[in-house]
């Protein structure tokens, strides 16, 4: 049986305890070289990384093994993961390896891969890659794994992510704060607004090995809407550690999250004619506004798993060209099939010139209905709809909000719990639906 190595978003953990210990490392490597099809020569794989201090040797055990089975790799030193999926795709790359653990602490790391197409690796080819691991009938190359040279490819990605912001227009020179989380974007970042005109106030752009991430970046936003409203700035982005995602400041200091950004730029791009098939992907994180608001534009909505991945699977699989998450990952999927925050960030500032708005007037398109969460301890987990009190309780509550608001229960996967989840116009109804709910659960569940 194959040790299980990936999660939802590739191998996740300690950076030097299993999985991410150098000889599963150097094994993932060789594994991933001897996965790939031979072609004519060498597999050909880049490597890019954040800005972790256990990065350098993550990466030069990957190589060390990738190379002992047949595998050639560049390393791209620094760069963002979206920079990685487009260079492997743009420079003919066999696949592309990101070590990364994305708005995790820096104590953390991890490896995704993508496809020489610049889509993540699909979970067939997951599983291949971990039975491989698994086989004791092969041994990795020994010895010392050497440092890699690096090779700046970054402004080969720049020029891509220009194409995301043709004309700055009235927004030209005008004062942006970006946060870069002590990340993946450190440089990519200010360098790129810089080039464009902008009046660059740059916010945790020095990395240390361990300050990734930390009270900075997109998941601490409070920090750069104080230097937004202290600076005037017109407003602020902030970007996670590998730089797949953006989450934006308004001049007030107002966060917008990916459910506002997914509105404004869906809107546009209908009204532009570039809204493939009229619909969009959003995860089941997404609230019910967003549903709401897309629908009486006349805009569908296609809910999938939380992970972009999936969301990049739904969009190819139905067409279409804008898809994501409300934390921040949005997929453009004419430039890119992976979530991307310099190509969000110049979307929403594109967005904002072609509309002649500021990004407060555009996020008022979306109204966050009331959500109410709950955790039921449970002492059994049983099919809930092979409990008849719990199903019809739950059929009674979806009647109820006739298509206004959103029900999601489910167990935890890890704990001794149901989750209940209700978003709808009035907070108070929503609450004691949920409690409904959550009082047959405790009869029938402990």
């Amino acid at each position: 049986m194959s040790q299980r190595l990936f999660g939802t978003d590739g191998v996740r953990g300690k950076a030097g305890a299993p999985p991410l210990d150098p000889a599963t490392i150097r094994r993932f490597g060789a594994a991933l070289a001897r996965s790939l099809p031979p072609g004519s020569g060498n597999r050909r794989l880049l490597v890019g990384r954040d800005t972790r201090a256990s990065g350098e040797w993550i990466e030069r055990e990957l190589a060390h093994g990738a190379a002992g089975c047949g595998g050639e790799v560049t390393s791209a030193g620094v760069i963002s993961t979206p920079a990685v999926a487009f260079l492997t795709r743009e420079l003919g790359f066999d696949a592309g390896v990101v070590i990364s653990a994305s708005h995790n602490p820096y104590e953390d790391n991890g490896i995704k891969v993508f496809s020489g197409a610049g889509e993540k690796f699909t979970e067939r080819l997951e599983t291949q890659i971990e039975t491989m691991v698994a086989d004791p009938a092969w041994e990795t190359r020994g010895g010392d794994a050497p440092p890699l040279a690096v090779t700046d490819l970054a402004p080969i990605y720049l020029q891509h992510v220009r194409r995301a912001l043709p004309d700055a227009g009235w927004l030209k020179g005008a004062r942006l704060a970006v946060d870069c989380a002590n990340g993946a974007t450190s440089d990519l970042a200010p360098r790129l607004f810089g080039d464009l005109g902008f009046d660059v106030l740059a916010l945790n752009c020095a990395p240390d090995g361990r300050n990734i991430n930390r009270d900075c970046g997109s998941t601490h936003p409070g920090q750069l809407a104080a230097a937004v409203t202290r600076a005037g700035c017109r407003l602020g982005v902030a970007f996670d550690g590998d730089g797949d995602r953006a989450i934006f400041v308004d001049h007030r200091g107002q966060v917008v999250d990916g459910d506002g950004v997914m509105l404004m730029c869906g809107l546009h791009l209908r009204q532009t004619g570039r809204l493939k098939n009229d619909a969009i992907v959003a995860t089941v994180m997404s609230n019910i506004g967003l549903e709401v608001a897309l629908r009486k534009a006349g805009i569908s909505m296609i809910r999938c798993p939380v992970g972009d991945k999936y969301v990049m699977q739904e969009m190819i699989a139905r067409g279409l060209s804008l898809g994501g998450e409300q934390s921040g990952h949005i997929i453009f999927s004419d430039l890119l099939y992976t979530g991307d925050g310099l190509v969000t960030a110049l979307s929403v500032l594109q967005t904002m010139a072609a509309q002649g708005k500021e990004l407060a007037g555009l996020a008022e398109a979306l109204t966050t209905y009331p959500q109410v969460l709950l955790n039921v301890p449970v002492g059994r987990k049983p099919h809930l709809e092979d409990v008849p009190e719990i199903a019809e309780v739950v059929r009674r509550v979806e009647a109820s909000l006739a298509g206004n608001g959103r029900l999601l229960v489910r167990y935890s996967g890890t704990e001794p719990l149901l989750r209940i989840m209700l978003e709808g116009p009035d907070e108070g109804e929503i609450r004691a639906l949920a409690e409904e709910i959550a009082e047959t659960a405790r009869a029938r569940l402990s």
